[in-house]
């Protein structure tokens, strides 16, 4: 029987498999790597910004004074359709006030202080979100990759039953491939707890649009914020008639006098200026894994109750608490170094188990000397990138193009290995001149 595809077509088909499955392996290794460095996000926004005002509280009326501040740079301009104050917290002692188009830091009295200039930790945040690709293919891309690190984990373990037996037989002194083995194997085993909350709850993270988006269409006639609202609550109706700012201080003040163990980390204003206007205070609670509670004001102060996020629902609850599970937002820098000590060691996972790979197809004899040359550029030329555009921060400014900075490194470095491996396989193969004697 003639075979359905020709050799050529079939060897063909081999070479673009194995580079889509390298493609796979470096986007799950940049978010593995990215992840890592954003556990220090606030960290980073200080780090990038030092001259910025810090302060531990800020007075209610001075968060006024700086809303009617901010609304009033931007006289004459769309008028922004949400505003976000952040308030001072433990990781980010400073007062932010952000709206559709920008963000300001102000001071303790309330006055603009200089605007906000955190373009790299925004960069970082958004690589590991959505890759810079659109918020919704990128971050579904991204939680489908942690779906897969779920896959690969329980997948794992099945493969190697005696996996916990070896838990801490490690022979790192071996330089050949027993070692990366081992490496893969114990730190796949010493991660596994940490690997599969991360994936689970940055598959739930990423695959948010696909799934809001489909419960929309199927059950709220493609009302995406119907279908949250028994998660997060629901807004009153807009109106779109003007009316003068709320003022926060009312509801800052309920909060100091009826809630005093929550702390506010962020006051937002929906539809400033307008009829429809109202306040929503977010606040934390402690010796919580949720991210807040919201709390609910209209714009004459009335407190118009809570989403549920800290008491309601199980479900509720739940959803409330992926994002600092996923990120280390809990128990402060001691749980922030751990994660980025569990990241790393995830990192080195996705990493050596391409070469483990790699090695298992050098023994059958089919090596893929580009493939294998190309993951170490991209292993390299990842961080090299990152480091590249932190140096293009600190030289260039806020505005510097950290995106294509980042893609240019980090491809440059892939090619570079990649045409090194070849020229040494040439000169491998090239036939040796004889000598003779005179």
């Amino acid at each position: 029987m003639k075979p359905l595809f020709a050799k050529q077509t079939v060897r063909k088909g081999v070479s673009a498999h194995s580079a889509i499955g390298l493609v796979c392996c470096a986007l799950l290794y940049l978010i593995c790597v990215t992840g890592t460095a954003i556990v220090l996000f606030e960290e980073i926004q200080r780090f990038e910004q030092p001259g910025a005002p810090e302060m531990d509280r800020i007075a209610p009326q001075a968060v006024d004074a700086g809303i009617a501040n901010v609304v009033a740079a931007e006289e004459g301009a769309t008028p922004t359709t949400h505003l976000y104050v952040h308030m001072p917290t433990e990781a980010l002692p400073r007062t932010t006030i952000t709206t559709d188009t920008q963000a300001f830091h102000i001071d303790a009295q309330g006055a603009i202080a200089v605007p906000e200039e955190n373009a790299w930790a925004e960069f970082l945040l958004a690589l590991h979100y959505r890759l810079n690709l659109p918020a919704i293919w990128g971050m579904s891309l991204v939680g489908l990759f942690g779906a897969m690190i779920v896959a690969l984990a329980v997948s794992g373990i099945v493969a190697h039953p005696r996996i916990f037996r070896g838990a801490f037989r490690l022979r790192a002194r071996r330089n050949d491939e027993v070692s990366t083995l081992d490496w893969h194997n114990r730190l796949a085993v010493w991660t596994l707890p940490f690997a599969l909350a991360i994936a689970l709850t940055g598959a739930m993270i990423g695959l948010f649009y696909i799934s809001g988006y489909s419960l929309a269409a199927a059950d709220y006639d493609g009302d995406s914020e119907a279908a949250i609202a028994p998660v997060f609550g629901t807004e009153p109706d807009e109106d779109e008639a003007a009316a003068p700012l709320p003022k926060v201080t009312p509801a800052l003040d309920y909060m100091a006098r009826n809630y005093p163990e929550v702390r506010v980390s962020y006051a937002i204003l929906h539809d400033p200026g307008t009829r429809g206007q109202h306040v929503q205070i977010v606040g934390v609670h402690g010796q919580r894994l949720i991210f807040g509670e919201y709390y609910a004001f209209g714009a004459d102060g009335t407190f118009n109750g809570t989403a549920g996020l800290a008491d309601g629902t199980l479900g509720q609850q739940i959803a409330a608490s992926i994002y600092n599970l996923h990120f280390g937002n809990f128990g402060g820098l001691p749980v922030k170094l751990a994660y980025i000590v569990f990241g790393i060691a995830l990192t080195i996972v996705v990493s050596t188990g391409t070469f483990i790979w790699l090695n298992k197809q050098d023994r059958k004899g089919s090596p893929r000397p580009s493939i294998r040359a190309s993951w170490w550029g991209i292993t390299i030329g990842m961080p090299l990138g990152i480091a590249a555009t932190l140096a293009a921060r600190m030289t260039m400014g806020n505005d510097a193009p950290f995106v294509a900075i980042f893609w240019i490194v980090t491809l440059a470095a892939a090619a570079a290995a990649l045409m090194a491996s070849r020229r040494s396989t040439i000169v491998k193969a090239k036939p040796a001149v004889p000598e003779f004697a005179p």
